[in-house]
């Protein structure tokens, strides 16, 4: 059992990091994906997967609400997905629930092609913006000329809020496609109608520590070790 997006490089969980390893293997995690929202996330998260190798795993990327200079941040993050026990990039996406922001297209955009360059997984965040980041995905395919040396994209679509007439158009997308689940799972009905719908194969868990705290614990920081509560709401 993994969960797939913990923000163990905020804060709030960092100065804990070994009580929560120690709380989560307990309950059963044989891994965490360390997810970053910034430049500064994301040294964080890499050097949290070279402390503890074998059990955390680093994801680096740029947060779509994140400002500054698109160039610069991808030169880096470039730099960073080439460590040691990184896995994925992101998150990274578009977030209109604020409007369109200038820069924001062309950051995710740098994030793919890194995905794609490294043959790493690609953490969708998509917020508002579901139709517009399936529209930007469709448009990776690889040219037949390229196929045998371009790898296919690959990745998760981050707490999904998509609904259900988004299912199919994810699943058809090139490539392989995941749904990722929170602790929301566990008290929105509407949500819990709409995995029903979809493949168990391609659903993954994920805490999003410290936020979107499962019930019974709806209101307090989330952590790791909280996970089984979104698997018992699938199973």
């Amino acid at each position: 059992m993994i969960d797939t997006h913990c923000h163990l490089n905020f804060p709030a969980l960092l100065a804990k990091v070994d009580e929560i390893i120690t709380k989560s293997k307990k309950v059963g995690l044989t891994g965490i994906i360390v997810a970053s929202s910034n430049l500064q996330d994301s040294q964080v998260s890499v050097d949290l997967a070279k402390k503890y190798p074998g059990f955390l795993y680093a994801s680096v990327g740029v947060h779509p609400q994140n400002g500054g200079s698109v160039h610069s941040q991808l030169v880096k993050l470039d730099q960073l997905a080439q460590s040691e026990n990184v896995v994925a990039i992101g998150e990274t996406g578009l977030d209109f629930s604020e409007g369109k922001t200038a820069g924001q297209e062309e950051l995710f955009l740098g994030q793919i092609k890194l995905a794609q360059k490294y043959n790493l997984a690609l953490i969708v965040h998509a917020r508002e913006a579901n139709d517009e980041i399936i529209e930007i995905l469709k448009a990776f395919v690889p040219s037949v000329s390229s196929v045998s040396s371009v790898p296919s994209l690959k990745g998760v679509f981050h707490c999904y809020s998509g609904g259900k007439k988004r299912i199919q158009k994810i699943l058809d997308l090139p490539g392989s496609w995941y749904f990722g689940f929170d602790g929301n799972l566990t008290y929105e009905e509407g949500l819990q109608q709409v995995i029903k719908l979809i493949p168990v194969e391609r659903i993954v868990i994920e805490t999003d520590s410290p936020y979107l705290t499962p019930l019974p614990y709806r209101g307090q920081e989330n952590s790791p070790a909280n996970l089984p509560l979104i698997q018992q709401k699938i199973n």
